[in-house]
């Protein structure tokens, strides 16, 4: 029996008008036309709603909103080839490997593109979690032990969080 627990790391980026990198532009631009068009499929003729928030709180439904404009970014996203170029471990290697992502909005609105704002949340895959070390998390992509385990060490810092926990068999 393995005697190390496993993890699954997420990391959260959030892009507004203000993104500088190419590919967030990429992104920003994208997911503010396809909300243009998907938010008519949800707001009242009656009685429309321009932002986001406001949509929601009149239509539960809008919460669908999230995964058809997730949609936009998914080619960019498998541009990546499962590797995030934003999250350094301790040697300065900048790839967090990636299996999955959901994007959210965090807030727009169909008249103002500068309250445009989404967030997207990228999932490693499993790792063995050997411990917490000088505040990083010392994991493995080895999920069986052999001789030993090739580690990574990730710091721990903003938007990088454990979001699942397996408990170690005993």
């Amino acid at each position: 029996m393995d005697p190390f627990s496993r993890i699954r790391l997420a990391y959260r980026i959030e892009i507004d008008q203000t993104a500088s990198p190419t590919w967030d532009r990429y992104v920003f631009e994208d997911t503010f036309k396809e909300y243009g068009m998907q938010h008519q499929l949800f707001n009242s003729k009656e009685n429309p709603k321009r932002t986001f928030r406001e949509l929601l709180a009149e239509n539960e439904k809008a919460e669908q909103l999230h995964y058809l404009v997730g949609l936009a970014a998914n080619s960019y996203v498998q541009q990546l080839k499962g590797k995030l170029h934003r999250v350094a471990d301790v040697l300065g290697n900048t790839f967090f490997p990636f299996e999955n992502y959901r994007l959210d909005i965090v807030n727009t609105d169909i008249m103002d593109v500068a309250k445009h704002k989404i967030g997207i949340t990228f999932y490693s895959p499993l790792f063995t979690f050997i411990d917490i070390a000088n505040n990083c998390y010392l994991v493995s992509t080895n999920m069986e032990r052999g001789n030993g385990f090739e580690t990574i060490l990730f710091p721990a810092q903003k938007n990088l969080a454990i979001c699942y926990f397996e408990e170690k068999s005993s």
